[in-house]
C-alpha cells in the first residue's frame, strides 16, 4: 500500500484553524488589505469553500458569497503565498445564487497548491473576509496516488446532529489525507425533509439541525439549492471540501428518487425542449454548487474522463440523464441506462487512454438486482443489460486491460468479482466493482446479486435483519471506500473502509499488460 507523504501530514487542528476561520488575511500578498470598517459591511464566505475537476494542470476552485460580489483567487505552491503563481477573478451574482467557480490554469504536476479566496462587494469594492484551500496535482510519473470514494448524503432525514459529530465520515476521510474524492451521486436528498427529531430504535432521540429549505420536498430552484446550503453547515464537510479536491456526479436525490429524464415531473410542467421543470431547476442547482467544469459545447453535461497523471484516468459516468423511461421495465424487452452518444463516447474514451487504470466511476452497480438500475435477475440478457454487455464486450475486444467499477447508492460497502466463467453472459474479461456508502444516510442490508455477469460477493457489509433498515448513521455502519495505487509497482489496493476509519477489507489487484495496439488519444 502506497506510503502518505509527509509534506501532506498537516494536523487536522491545524488546517482547520487556516481553512475556516473568518478573520481576513494580514499577510503578504494581493488579497492582504487592511482592516476597515466593520465585519458585517464585508462581503463573507457563505458555508465552505471547493475545489474540483483536477486534471491536465487545472482545476476548478468554487464558493459562495453573501451578496453580489467579486471573487477573488490567488494560488501559491508555498502556504505562505510568499510567490503567487496566478490570480482569477469572477463574479458571484443573485442569477447563480452567490456561487462563482473559476478555473484555475497551468498548475505544475505533482506540487500541493495553496489557493486563497476572498469576495470584493461589487456595490462598494470592500474586501471580505479570506481563507485558505488546498488540493496537489496529478504528478508527471513515478507518484504513488490516493483517493477516496462514497456517496450519499443527509438522508432518510438523517441531517446534522451536532451532539452526534455531525457528518463525522467527512473527518474520518480527511484523516486519510487523500489526493481526491470521488462522490458517486445523492449529494443531497431533495425528496427527503429533514426534520427536527427523529426517535432511534434503542429510545435516544435524534436532534437535527434545520433549515426553512429542508422543511419541504424539493421543487422550486431555491429549495434544491437549499439542499445544497444545508451541507455547508457541518464542520466536517467545510474542512474536508477546502482541503481534498471532489469529483462530482449524481444519481436521484439530487432531483427525486429513481427520477428519469421524462418520466419525472411535478406540477410546473415542461420546457420546450421537453425536459421537466423539475429536472432542469435540479439540474442547475447541482452546477451551480459543484466545483465542476464544463465539457465542450454541451454545457451541463456530467459525463466525462479526469485524466490524474500516467496511472490513472477516471471515467465520470451518468446513468441518469440519458436513461429510458420505463424504470427498466417495459414488455419489448428494450432498455438503456447510458444512451447511444454516452456509451460510444466511453467506449472511445477508454480506447484512448495510456493510464494504467481505468477507473468507471458510476453512480449506480451493474450487478445488483433493481428496478431502477441495471440488473434484473438471474438469466440471460434483458433490457439495460444489452448496453452493459455491449460496453464489456469492447472492452475486451480492444484490449484494454485493468478497468474498475466505482460505485455508491446501495446504502452498504461491497466487493464483487464478476467471472466470465460464472456468467450467462460471457464475453468479457474479469473485473472488480466496489460498492460503498453511505456517507450520511440511512443504512441497508446487502442486495441480491444476479448471475446474468457472474458477480461474486467477495466481501458484504450493512445492517442486520435484527437492526432494521434505514439504520441511523450513529450506529457507525457508514462506509467509503480508498484506493492506492503504488507509483513503483502499480499495483492498486482497495480498501473498503467505516467512519471509525476501520478497513473492513481490502485486495491487491495486480496490474495486466495492455493487449491491443497503439493509438493516438484523443478526448472529447
Amino acid at each position: 500500500m502506497a506510503t502518505l507523504r509527509a509534506s501532506r501530514a498537516w494536523t487536522r487542528r491545524q488546517f482547520l484553524v487556516r481553512s475556516t476561520s473568518s478573520l481576513t488575511v494580514t499577510s503578504l500578498g494581493t488579497l492582504a488589505k487592511p482592516s476597515i470598517s466593520r465585519a458585517a459591511e464585508r462581503p463573507q464566505i457563505a458555508g465552505g469553500i471547493q475545489s474540483g475537476d483536477l486534471s491536465d494542470g487545472s482545476a476548478v476552485v468554487w464558493a459562495r458569497a453573501d451578496r453580489p460580489a467579486r471573487m477573488q483567487v490567488e494560488y501559491s505552491t508555498v502556504e505562505s503565498f510568499r510567490t503567487i503563481i496566478a490570480t482569477a477573478s469572477g463574479n458571484a451574482l443573485p442569477d447563480a445564487d452567490f456561487t462563482a467557480k473559476l478555473l484555475l490554469n497551468d498548475l505544475p504536476p505533482g506540487q500541493d497548491i495553496f489557493y486563497r479566496v476572498r469576495f470584493d462587494d461589487i456595490a462598494t469594492g470592500m474586501a471580505g473576509e479570506a481563507r485558505i484551500g488546498h488540493f496537489r496535482t496529478a504528478p508527471a510519473a513515478g507518484r504513488s496516488i490516493s483517493f477516496v470514494w462514497s456517496g450519499d448524503t443527509a438522508g432518510q432525514g438523517w441531517g446534522i446532529d451536532i451532539t452526534r459529530g455531525g457528518y463525522r465520515s467527512y473527518r474520518t476521510m480527511l484523516d486519510n489525507h487523500p489526493d481526491f474524492f470521488i462522490h458517486s451521486g445523492d449529494h443531497i436528498y431533495a425528496d427527503c425533509t429533514i426534520p427536527t427529531e427523529l426517535k432511534l430504535p434503542n429510545g435516544e432521540t435524534w436532534r437535527n439541525l434545520v433549515t426553512e429549505e429542508k422543511s419541504e420536498v424539493a421543487h422550486t430552484l431555491a429549495q434544491f439549492r437549499g439542499n445544497y446550503k444545508y451541507n455547508h453547515l457541518d464542520e466536517h464537510f467545510r474542512a474536508f471540501h477546502a482541503q481534498v479536491p471532489m469529483f462530482a456526479q449524481w444519481d436521484d436525490h439530487e432531483v427525486t428518487n429513481d427520477w428519469s429524464p421524462t418520466g419525472s415531473y411535478d406540477d410546473a410542467g415542461f420546457d420546450a425542449d421537453g425536459t421537466p421543470r423539475l429536472v432542469a431547476r435540479a439540474r442547475r442547482a447541482f452546477f451551480d454548487f459543484m466545483p465542476i467544469r464544463d465539457v465542450g459545447a454541451r454545457q451541463g453535461r456530467i459525463y466525462r474522463r479526469i485524466g490524474y497523471g500516467p496511472l490513472l484516468d477516471v471515467f465520470m459516468i451518468d446513468m441518469r440523464s440519458f436513461r429510458d423511461d420505463t424504470w427498466n421495465r417495459g414488455d419489448d424487452r428494450r432498455g438503456w441506462i447510458l444512451g447511444a452518444e454516452q456509451l460510444a463516447w466511453l467506449k472511445r474514451e477508454l480506447a484512448a487512454s495510456r493510464a494504467t487504470w481505468k477507473v468507471i466511476a458510476a453512480d449506480l452497480p451493474i450487478g445488483l438486482i433493481s428496478l431502477d438500475a441495471v440488473a434484473l435477475g438471474d438469466g440471460p440478457l434483458d433490457r439495460r443489460e444489452h448496453e452493459i454487455a455491449d460496453l464489456l464486450a469492447s472492452i475486451k475486444h480492444a484490449g484494454i486491460r485493468n478497468v474498475v467499477w466505482l460505485t455508491a447508492d446501495m446504502h452498504y460497502t461491497a466487493a464483487h468479482y464478476y467471472d466470465p466463467n460464472k456468467a450467462q453472459f460471457a464475453d468479457f474479461e474479469p473485473f472488480w466493482e466496489f460498492v460503498s456508502g453511505p456517507l450520511h444516510a440511512g443504512t441497508w442490508a446487502p442486495g441480491e446479486l444476479d448471475n446474468t455477469f457472474g458477480p461474486v460477493a467477495m466481501y458484504q457489509n450493512g445492517c442486520s435483519e435484527a437492526q432494521g433498515e434505514n439504520l441511523a448513521p450513529c450506529f457507525g455502519l457508514q462506509f467509503f471506500g480508498r484506493v492506492d495505487i503504488d507509483g513503483d509497482t502499480k499495483v492498486m489496493t482497495v480498501t473498503l473502509k467505516d467512519v471509525d476509519n476501520r478497513n473492513l477489507w481490502l485486495v491487491d489487484i495486480v496490474p495486466q499488460p495492455q493487449a491491443r495496439p497503439a493509438v493516438v488519444a484523443q478526448h472529447s
